[in-house]
């Protein structure tokens, strides 16, 4: 069953679809690039593992105490029974857990040497969460690419968080984002605004120079996973898509794609 959607999903940005989706578009397009870029060059998808601090409450259990004390009336007072000190209430342990999370770059690499050409980066929601280690790591990542003459090609496919900060302008508004920096083109950054309402445009992916860029369908290879991966069968089409909300014209335009998919 394909996707409702012309472009991207977004309700492929809940938490607990996101990872999912993540590492099969990584291999979507490994598939799709493979026969483009024989016999010189081959793809290769290459994880990474970060860690999301959560918090995890445990379940109230009952604390014995290591002593008993007992309080005894004065006899110059009403006779009565020893009164008992209630132990303290069930205690509430909230821990804090790392929790990993696997990040997939595809690489595009030349046959037989193993020289690193183009670098596609899929952003996930902690490489765009300031001060979080994989932001950081990430940041450091596109600069050492550059710094290195590497083709990088960034698919930003979430709506929150920081996006490729631009030094003299403002980006347009959109609710997705590529970029593409290329090292024939070192002071230009190729940017797609991506709508919600059109098919992703096919994007061009570098290769060494003389030979010419190999184009990439992401439209493609979302319908493609949403038949294979059988989300149809696990997004809840009756929830609003994640947060941030859209605008409200966006929000009705939703509600009549997803009542197709009902």
């Amino acid at each position: 069953m394909p996707s409702p959607f012309p472009g991207m999903n977004p309700y492929f940005e809940a938490p607990d679809i996101w990872e999912d989706f993540h590492q099969n578009l990584a291999t979507e397009i490994q598939s799709q690039l493979i026969p483009k870029l024989r016999p010189k060059y081959y793809a290769a998808l290459v994880p990474r593992v970060t860690y999301e601090e959560v918090l995890i409450q445990e379940e109230p259990h009952d604390a014995k105490p290591d002593v008993g004390v007992w309080l005894r009336t004065p006899l110059s007072e009403f006779a009565q029974a020893p009164v008992a000190v209630l132990p303290p209430p069930p205690l509430i342990e909230t821990i804090a857990e790392e929790v990993p999370i696997k990040l997939w770059t595809v690489e595009i690499r030349q046959a037989g040497l193993g020289t690193l050409i183009t670098s596609l980066e899929i952003l996930s929601p902690v490489n765009k969460r300031a001060k979080h280690q994989a932001y950081i790591a990430h940041q450091r990542k596109r600069t050492a690419l550059m710094r290195a003459g590497v083709n990088l090609l960034e698919i930003d496919l979430l709506r929150t968080g920081h996006r490729w900060s631009l030094p003299d302008k403002e980006l347009p508004d959109a609710p997705y984002f590529v970029f593409l920096w290329r090292v024939l083109s070192p002071k230009r950054l190729g940017i797609w605004p991506l709508e919600l309402r059109e098919p992703i445009p096919l994007l061009p992916v570098p290769l060494r120079e003389p030979d010419a860029d190999v184009p990439l369908d992401l439209t493609l290879a979302i319908q493609t996973i949403y038949d294979r991966a059988g989300y149809d069968m696990r997004i809840d089409y009756r929830q609003l898509p994640p947060k941030p909300t859209f605008s409200e014209t966006d929000m009705q335009w939703i509600k009549e794609i997803v009542a197709t998919a009902l």
